[in-house]
Protein backbone atom coordinates (compact mmCIF):
# COMPACT_ATOMS: atom_id res chain seq x y z
CA UNK A 1 0.00 0.00 0.00
CA UNK A 2 2.93 2.37 1.07
CA UNK A 3 4.02 1.77 -2.59
CA UNK A 4 0.75 3.30 -4.12
CA UNK A 5 0.92 6.34 -1.77
CA UNK A 6 4.41 6.48 -3.03
CA UNK A 7 4.13 6.95 -6.32
CA UNK A 8 1.43 9.23 -6.39
CA UNK A 9 3.74 11.72 -3.82
CA UNK A 10 6.08 11.56 -6.70
CA UNK A 11 3.92 12.49 -9.18
CA UNK A 12 2.44 14.96 -7.11
CA UNK A 13 5.19 16.61 -6.35
CA UNK A 14 6.78 16.71 -10.07
CA UNK A 15 3.34 18.45 -10.97
CA UNK A 16 3.94 20.98 -8.60
CA UNK A 17 7.51 21.69 -9.71
CA UNK A 18 6.76 22.00 -13.47
CA UNK A 19 4.20 24.80 -12.26
CA UNK A 20 6.86 26.55 -10.54
CA UNK A 21 9.23 26.06 -13.25
CA UNK A 22 5.75 27.67 -15.55
CA UNK A 23 6.10 30.76 -12.60
CA UNK A 24 9.80 30.98 -12.50
CA UNK A 25 10.24 31.43 -16.58
CA UNK A 26 7.01 33.55 -16.82
CA UNK A 27 7.17 35.19 -13.81
CA UNK A 28 6.05 38.91 -14.27
CA UNK A 29 8.22 40.10 -11.57
CA UNK A 30 11.18 39.21 -9.51
CA UNK A 31 9.44 39.05 -6.50
CA UNK A 32 7.18 36.42 -8.55
CA UNK A 33 10.48 34.46 -9.37
CA UNK A 34 12.15 34.44 -5.47
CA UNK A 35 8.46 32.78 -4.43
CA UNK A 36 8.65 30.30 -7.30
CA UNK A 37 12.51 29.02 -6.57
CA UNK A 38 11.82 28.66 -3.07
CA UNK A 39 8.40 26.44 -3.60
CA UNK A 40 10.84 24.72 -5.56
CA UNK A 41 13.08 24.42 -2.88
CA UNK A 42 10.55 22.86 -0.71
CA UNK A 43 9.56 20.62 -3.44
CA UNK A 44 12.61 18.95 -3.83
CA UNK A 45 13.07 18.39 -0.22
CA UNK A 46 9.35 16.72 -0.35
CA UNK A 47 11.01 14.93 -3.07
CA UNK A 48 14.25 13.83 -0.56
CA UNK A 49 12.03 12.69 1.96
CA UNK A 50 10.04 10.66 -0.32
CA UNK A 51 12.81 9.03 -1.50
CA UNK A 52 14.27 8.72 2.17
CA UNK A 53 11.08 6.73 3.22
CA UNK A 54 11.18 4.76 -0.35
CA UNK A 55 15.01 3.49 0.85
CA UNK A 56 14.01 3.02 4.49
CA UNK A 57 17.34 5.10 5.17
CA UNK A 58 17.50 8.01 7.52
CA UNK A 59 20.49 9.66 5.54
CA UNK A 60 17.60 11.55 3.38
CA UNK A 61 16.16 13.34 5.96
CA UNK A 62 19.74 14.68 7.31
CA UNK A 63 19.99 15.71 3.39
CA UNK A 64 16.76 17.00 3.14
CA UNK A 65 17.47 19.19 6.31
CA UNK A 66 20.72 20.36 4.99
CA UNK A 67 18.94 21.40 1.81
CA UNK A 68 16.59 23.17 3.92
CA UNK A 69 18.66 25.18 5.59
CA UNK A 70 20.28 26.22 2.54
CA UNK A 71 17.58 26.71 0.66
CA UNK A 72 16.35 29.42 3.60
CA UNK A 73 19.85 31.28 3.75
CA UNK A 74 19.89 31.92 -0.14
CA UNK A 75 15.74 33.08 0.07
CA UNK A 76 17.12 35.54 2.58
CA UNK A 77 19.95 36.25 0.89
CA UNK A 78 18.27 37.07 -2.44
CA UNK A 79 15.49 39.06 -1.13
CA UNK A 80 17.70 41.18 1.07
CA UNK A 81 19.55 41.81 -2.24
CA UNK A 82 16.34 42.74 -3.89
CA UNK A 83 15.12 44.92 -1.24
CA UNK A 84 18.64 46.97 -0.44
CA UNK A 85 20.52 45.98 -3.50
CA UNK A 86 23.69 44.72 -1.39
CA UNK A 87 23.92 41.84 0.78
CA UNK A 88 26.92 42.23 3.04
CA UNK A 89 26.56 45.68 5.09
Amino acid sequence: MIEYAVLYAYGAICIALLLNLWRLLVGPSGLDRILAVDTMVINVIALIIIYGIEQGSTHYFEAALLFAMFGFVSTVAYCKFILRGDVIE
